[in-house]
């Protein structure tokens, strides 16, 4: 491999040693809200490791669970101490007795120590430029200074209203970071759908980075399924002949309200309901759950599962809020779905379900019309005979893989020819 240019300067290409001379890339997300970031990460380093890549994948995530979920041999993560993402935006430190400048610091030096030492070829960042609370700054300056790494930035289809992400990105300084740090940004989305492109109005030298690959098709991870998430699935002794209802809240944090309309609710006659409540669910809200579903027989609570898809794949029909990899998994298992999106602190869901809605893909029910009985009308509607005429892009793990072959071509480039 050729030197690089780094910010004005040649750096040397990465040496390796050992046998095979390995693919190293590292996949960070923040992890302040839920379980989607993680969950999107695992799902990308999942496909780099099947596509034949030889490569070793660090994962960086904020989430303590993710050593539970399947991951291959070549996949690893680290863990950073864990921060908490407010009602109102604000971040915090979730566990320890921290201020939040000693968290973010903490978490900070965490990962430039690992990726001083990893020395990876790729660095994709999940939704944050510089991180949260500017967390990743000393790592990419230390990339631009040092590293010939190629740094990616891998966005949501959706962010938020084009006016508060004009108005967030201006505050963080994003668009200054992704012209000095990045050499590419990845949409994960269907730009017939919606194009960030369009709607956000970058400047055309970010706009020229950004590649819409695709949503990413969860149903890829069932290749690499554990043992352990299939025998999940059986413990909970769903009966195989009756229609499921299921309900989704993501991570459970802010899924109180729809997850106790729908165990009010009145399901179909056959049929039972299982609600995934998701490890974040406030410990009351559980509780009140547990003692409704006492009294319910056709009500199954669900805590928490490695691989939601295989419950999702046996379900009729879903109930779920409306986050990223949720929906992901609607429109790839095509199921009948309403879903209840979250609304604050951004519009992001709502944004991407009236999109999904008018397109007749999903149905849509905004939160302050959510009620048991609206929930119960929905449920008890016939389903669909046929699916709308529109095919949704759902190739966007391929063309991803596609993306980092590209870009370690180009690092291979003189500099000339790779510009």
């Amino acid at each position: 491999m050729s030197s690089v240019a780094k910010g004005g300067a040649r750096v040397a290409p990465i040496s390796r040693q050992g046998p095979g001379s390995r693919l190293r890339v590292v996949l960070y997300s923040h992890d302040t809200m839920g379980l989607g970031h993680k969950r999107r990460n695992l799902l990308i380093a999942q496909a780099l490791s099947g596509a034949g890549l030889d490569a070793d994948i660090l994962l960086i995530s904020g989430m303590g669970d993710a050593s539970v979920m399947p991951a291959p041999v070549g996949i690893d993560m680290l863990t950073l101490p864990a921060l908490y993402k407010a009602a109102d935006g604000q971040y915090e430190a979730r566990r320890l007795n921290l201020s939040l400048e000693e968290i973010v610091e903490l978490r900070s030096q965490l990962m430039l120590a690992a990726v001083k030492n990893f020395r990876p070829d790729v660095l994709i960042v999940d939704n944050v430029p510089r991180g949260a609370v500017r967390e990743l700054d000393p790592t990419l300056e230390y990339i631009h200074r040092y590293l010939p790494t190629r740094c990616v930035l891998g966005l949501r289809d959706v962010l938020d209203t084009p006016a508060t992400v004009r108005r967030d990105w201006k505050r963080a300084e994003n668009i200054a970071a992704i012209r000095r740090y990045y050499d590419a940004v990845w949409s994960y989305g269907d730009p017939a759908i919606y194009d960030p492109r369009r709607e956000y109005r970058w400047p055309a030298d970010i706009t020229a980075k950004v590649r819409p690959l695709g949503y990413l098709d969860p149903r890829a991870r069932l290749n690499q399924v554990s043992a352990a998430a299939c025998a999940q699935i059986q413990r909970l002794g769903l009966p195989l002949d009756r229609d499921l209802v299921l309900c989704q809240v993501g991570g459970g944090q802010d899924g109180t309200a729809l997850a106790e309309a729908f165990a009010r609710a009145t399901f179909p006659a056959g049929s039972l309901g299982v609600l995934l409540m998701g490890p974040f669910m406030p410990v009351e809200a559980q509780q009140r759950l547990r003692t409704l579903a006492q009294v319910n027989p056709r009500l199954s609570l669900v805590d928490y599962l490695a691989e939601p898809t295989l419950l999702l794949e046996r379900a009729s029909r879903v109930v779920a809020m409306g986050g990223y990899n949720t929906t992901c998994e609607l429109l790839a298992y095509q199921k009948p779905a309403l879903i209840v999106p979250r609304i604050s602190p951004r519009q992001e869901q709502w944004i991407r379900a009236d999109r999904l809605h008018r397109l007749g893909l999903v149905d849509l029910l905004h939160p302050a019309q959510l009620s048991p009985q609206a929930l119960t009308d929905w449920l008890h509607r016939p389903l669909p005979s046929d699916r709308t005429g529109f095919e949704v892009n759902l190739r966007g793990l391929d063309n991803l893989v596609a993306e980092v072959q590209r870009l370690l071509v180009a690092a291979t480039l003189p500099t000339s020819q790779a510009s």
